[in-house]
């Protein structure tokens, strides 16, 4: 056994001193670079929210209302119950994460699509997965090629239909002589898909399909009534409709379920309910006492204002909504193709001279700069195919083929995963390759599918220079309304704030609170994919 240094043939002189050496090194160079961001990250934010500028009062007052209270119950809970503490954590991040989102989806059905537009193609898109069930239902009696036709038809006729000889679904919805309100649409639409997953979690977690269909009512009657208060406080019910149904009521579900279940940690919820409650309350307390806050520049005027010529009254808001458009359209584009492709390599392509020189080319385009992928979008689609620059459509594709090979290689990781022994079973009980894998390994696959894809968008949502290769414009003043609209997104503004208007009041105002609001997102949206991989992890 070696003390300090001994030789061994196979390895030659093994010490563990230079063991000890190497493993200080590389903390050292870890707490190095987490140090040097977090100065990074604190020197942003510290001029984007001005914490220093608030009144003492202020403090003194969220001290004692939320710092004091949680700082107590979250010690008592580290000491004695860490997984307790954890779940209030989650509780906490988890309102907080959606609440973000949610506001994403408020704007997405507020300004850019109407509400009674989701309701048609809704409504389009019900009636021919309504026929593809009853299909699936005869599939015996009906052979898959005739099924894979009448869908592709089925789909086509309903969401476009026939110029001239027939009007499609959507178009009829439209043309009716009476519609809903818009919240109304919007708490049947969203609220009513959300309330739907609120039961179906209950119906699994009591085992009760009944107390699913009492948890489901009550998460559609309380965003109903919630987005109807609107019309006495005067905010937009369209938007409480989609905050209360996207972050409040999936929250309190998540809640109250784990309060039902899981006996020895729903101590952490009393953690959740005194920071909750612990900031409502503070904030009532400073406005009632006129205790000044932090002169931020990321607030509500911030958020919701187009660009201007001066940092005070610049906003990002068109920025947020094209960002989101581009988000939607990068993950329609990239999903499908990206786990489609990863299924074939993974699970059909024979191993041969091509499928290798595939897998190398993949593996050599994941680490491809973006701007490379940016000239790619501006030659195929914009000088081959005729595109118009800049537009969501040309945007979206362009960040889809830059996050592709990502979303390849972190699906096939995901399937590969799959132990070989559910596949030999499902083939022993006599399923074909096709049906193991839609039943057995795309299921067992598809949270780490998930969260590859996730990340994949994180990386895509802060990139600058495949949008200036396209010709996205720097500065937008309104909000994208269609895929062949211009768009502008998050790091575009900020990058023209610190190029093309770059002065002082830029440097210090607008930019920092960009690059907060553009951390923020990219935070949240890691945080999910991170929650979702320890979750299944665990599970399994």
């Amino acid at each position: 056994m070696a003390t300090q240094s001994d030789t061994i043939e196979s390895f030659g002189q093994v010490s563990r001193r230079a063991g000890v050496i190497f493993r200080y090194l590389l903390m050292g160079a870890t707490m190095f670079g987490i140090v040097t961001l977090a100065i990074l990250l604190v020197y942003v934010a510290n001029d984007a929210l001005q914490p220093l500028t608030a009144d003492l009062g202020w403090y003194l007052v969220f001290f004692l209302t939320l710092v004091a209270p949680a700082t107590l119950v979250g010690a008592y809970l580290l000491r004695t119950n860490v997984e307790a503490f954890k779940l209030g954590a989650l509780v906490v991040g988890m309102l907080a994460v959606t609440l973000m989102f949610s506001g994403g989806v408020a704007i997405l059905f507020v300004d850019i699509v109407p509400p009674l537009v989701s309701l048609s193609y809704a409504v389009g898109l019900v009636v021919p997965l309504a026929a593809v069930v009853l299909m699936t239902k005869y599939e015996d009696l009906i052979p898959f090629t005739v099924r894979v036709a009448a869908t592709g038809v089925i789909f086509f006729l309903s969401l476009f239909g026939i110029p001239g000889y027939y009007l499609s679904i959507p178009e009829i919805v439209r043309i009716l002589p009476y519609v809903p309100t818009e919240w109304t649409i919007i708490t049947y639409l969203f609220g009513g898909g959300v309330a739907i997953a609120v039961g179906l979690y209950f119906a699994r977690i009591q085992e009760s399909k009944r107390a699913g269909l009492v948890a489901g009512a009550t998460a559609l009657t309380v965003t109903g009534v919630v987005a109807a208060s609107g019309y006495f406080t005067g905010v937009t019910p369209v938007a409480l409709a989609v905050v209360t149904a996207g972050a409040f009521v999936p929250t309190a579900a998540y809640a109250g379920g784990a309060a039902l279940t899981r006996e020895r940690e729903r101590a952490g919820l009393v953690f959740a309910a005194v920071v909750i409650f612990g900031s409502l309350v503070g904030a009532v307390a400073v406005d009632a006492l006129g205790f000044a806050g932090p002169q931020s520049w990321v607030d509500w005027q911030f958020l919701t204002s187009a660009h201007s010529g001066t940092a005070e009254n610049a906003g990002l808001y068109p920025a947020i909504g094209g960002s989101i458009l581009l988000m939607i359209t990068v993950a329609a584009l990239s999903f499908p193709l990206g786990v489609g492709a990863a299924v074939y390599l993974e699970e059909y392509a024979p191993d041969n001279v091509f499928t290798r020189f595939i897998d190398v080319n993949i593996s050599n385009l994941a680490g491809v700069p973006s701007v490379v992928y940016g000239l790619l979008g501006l030659g195929v689609f914009v000088t081959y195919l005729g595109q118009p620059t800049g537009t969501v459509l040309i945007g979206g594709a362009t960040l889809a083929l830059l996050i592709l090979p990502i979303v390849i290689i972190s699906s096939r990781e995901a399937i590969r995963s799959v132990p070989s022994e559910m596949r030999q079973a499902s083939y022993g009980m006599g399923a074909t390759r096709w049906q193991t894998v839609k039943n057995v390994v795309l299921p067992e696959a598809f949270p780490g599918i998930l969260t590859g894809t996730i990340l994949a968008l994180g990386r895509a949502i802060g990139e600058t220079a495949p949008l200036i290769m396209i010709g996205a414009p720097n500065v937008l003043f309104s909000l994208p309304t269609e895929l062949s609209s211009k768009v502008s997104a998050m790091p575009l503004q900020v990058y023209a704030w610190s190029s093309l208007f770059a002065s002082e009041d830029f440097y210090t105002k607008a930019v920092p609170a960009g690059v907060v609001v553009l951390v923020a997102v990219l935070l949240a949206m890691n945080s999910v994919a991170i929650v979702l991989r320890n979750k299944f992890e665990s599970e399994s």
